[in-house]
This record gives structure tokens, C-alpha cells and sequence, in this order.
């Protein structure tokens, strides 16, 4: 099972104690993915379609709990996608309407709220019922990457007013959700790995938390060990083409002028830099006598440096 799979999963089998918070994860899963109907006869009946078999069953243990409602359980199969689609049905009208008003999407007139929009309701002024709205909503309609590729949240939303209002409940608990519109949908996300890890605890799947806060930390971790090695790799190079310019300038220097007819700090410095190629600025110092700091190695080498590059341009002109 995907990540994504495993946060439906565990969320599917959190349950509020709270009626007023049942009702606000029951009204963003029937906003999101839900469908009422009115037949000939002007009765109603609401239908919950998802492809996710874990949100099935939390949409009728919801609804068995919460309105000591036996709802009917439908499955499609589209065997030219491959794919399942499970449905939660309320055949009763007055059942069907009693759940509507409710969960505040129907009026006292008995008007459906357009797009079975949740806009300005009153079922999720409370923070625990944002919190529960929020796990309705993306037990419906969200989703997650995998955290070992990459962090990405997201919900789809049909309508931009849904999507708004989900962006203002999460913006609520201090997460900074974004609206993109892909296509015909309006999706509300979050791309940083820390903001998951909030919105994971906003919703109360602690266990999903814990497992992506073990992966962020792993990746950091490696991020720093790499970001370390190549650091030390980038300067092993940077150390190994200056001895090597080094060397190239004192030899160049032998074998026009000669080293005898060099001061003797720059011959002593020249000659144990031949023997010792490899050898750092620090560990020349103390190989001199009498020893030099890095300071005064430095010195001495960019000497014979600019010495070296004297010659070539005199031998350059003189050809």
C-alpha cells in the first residue's frame, strides 16, 4: 500500500467521541464525494462514491453512529481502467434529509446547497471540528506523495469556494496552503516537509507522522553527510591542483634558472615541496627549519609562483 494509502488507512479508523465533530467529518466527506438525488416524486437519497475501500467503511461507520442509519453498500467495477468504485447509499428520504440538515447543506426550505458547497457553515466553527472537516476532506478527495521521493499534500476540490474554505481552515492551524487549479479542479496543497508533518497532526494520524518525521530525519541526515563529503571533496581538489601548480612552477623554475640561485627560504621551500607533493601548507611548515606557519608557506610558494610565471613570459618575449 502507498504512503498515501497507509494515512487513508489509519485515518479511516479514527473515530471522534464528539457528535458535533462526526457531523463536520461527515459533512466534508459528502461535500467532496458526495451526490444527492431527487426523484419524480421530489424524494430525496445520498449516494458517497469512492474508489478507496477504507473510506467506504468510515463513511458508513459514520453515518451508522452518528444517525443510527443502515445505509446500502454498492461496488462498480470499471474493468477498462481497472478500477473499483465503492458507494454508500441512503435510500430513505427522510433519513437522506435528516443527514442533510444536519451537516447543514440543505436549507429550511429544503434546498440543496449548490455544488453541496459547505461555505459559512456552521458545523465547523469549533477547532476540533476542523480538525475532523479536514479528515473528512481528505479521506474524500486527498492525497500524498511518497515522502521518500519527494513531500507533496494535496486536496481536490471542484469548486474554488471549497477549496478557499479549506485553505482558511488550514491557514487557521498555521499551515500555509496553496490553490493551484489543474485542469477543471481547484487543489489546495502543501510542498514543505515540516508542513505536512502539521497537517498530519492536524488531522491526528499520529502513527503516519511518526513514520514521515523518521524518513525526513534519514534524509536530512544524508543530506548533511553529503553535502559534507562534497565540501571535503571540492577542497581535497582545490588542494590537490594548487600543489600540483606548485610543483609545475618549481620544476619549471629548475630547469631554466636552477634552485641554487634562489634565496634560501625559497630553495628550502622549493625542495620540500619536491619531495613532499602530497603534503599540506600546515604539515610544509613543519618540515622546514627552521619551521613556518601556513601563512608563511603560502607566502613563500605564491613567491616562486609569480618567479615561475616571470620566466615564461621573458622566455615568451625572447621567442
Amino acid at each position: 500500500m502507498s504512503f498515501s494509502g497507509n494515512v487513508k488507512e489509519e485515518l479511516s479508523r479514527q473515530l471522534s467521541a464528539a457528535r458535533h465533530c462526526q457531523i463536520a467529518e461527515i459533512a466534508a466527506i459528502i461535500s467532496m464525494c458526495g451526490a444527492v438525488c431527487i426523484d419524480v416524486r421530489g424524494r430525496y437519497s445520498l449516494k458517497i462514491h469512492t474508489e478507496n475501500l477504507a473510506v467506504a467503511r468510515k463513511c458508513f461507520t459514520l453515518l451508522k453512529k452518528t444517525f443510527n442509519i443502515r445505509t446500502d453498500i454498492a461496488v462498480r467495477t470499471n474493468r477498462a481502467k481497472g478500477s473499483v468504485v465503492y458507494y454508500v447509499i441512503v435510500k430513505n428520504h427522510e433519513e437522506a434529509i435528516r443527514i442533510l440538515q444536519a451537516v447543514k447543506l440543505i436549507d429550511r426550505h429544503g434546498e440543496v446547497m449548490e455544488e453541496l458547497s459547505v461555505v459559512r457553515n456552521l458545523v465547523i466553527q469549533q477547532s476540533c471540528c476542523k480538525r475532523a472537516f479536514l479528515r473528512g476532506a481528505f479521506l474524500a478527495a486527498g492525497s500524498m506523495s511518497d515522502p521518500q521521493k519527494s513531500y507533496h499534500f494535496e486536496i481536490v476540490c471542484e469548486a474554488e469556494p471549497k477549496a478557499v474554505q479549506i485553505q482558511k481552515i488550514m491557514q487557521s492551524f498555521r499551515l500555509d496552503a496553496k490553490i493551484v487549479l489543474r485542469k477543471r479542479s481547484y487543489v489546495v496543497y502543501l510542498k514543505e516537509g515540516a508542513q505536512i508533518v502539521d497537517a498530519l497532526n492536524v488531522m491526528e494520524a499520529h502513527l503516519a507522522l511518526m513514520e514521515l518525521e523518521n524518513i525526513r530525519i534519514l534524509k536530512d541526515m544524508r543530506n548533511t553527510v553529503n553535502r559534507k563529503v562534497n565540501c571535503e571533496t571540492a577542497n581535497i581538489n582545490k588542494t590537490v591542483s594548487a600543489a600540483v601548480k606548485q610543483m609545475e612552477d618549481i620544476k619549471f623554475i629548475q630547469e631554466t634558472t636552477g634552485l641554487e640561485k634562489l634565496p634560501d627560504g625559497l630553495k628550502d621551500m622549493a625542495l620540500t615541496r619536491l619531495t613532499y607533493p602530497e603534503a599540506t601548507l600546515k604539515e610544509l611548515g613543519s618540515l622546514l627549519n627552521p619551521p613556518v606557519g601556513k601563512s608563511g608557506v603560502n607566502h613563500r610558494l605564491r613567491k616562486l609562483s609569480e618567479m615561475a610565471e616571470e620566466l615564461r613570459a621573458k622566455q615568451g618575449g625572447a621567442i
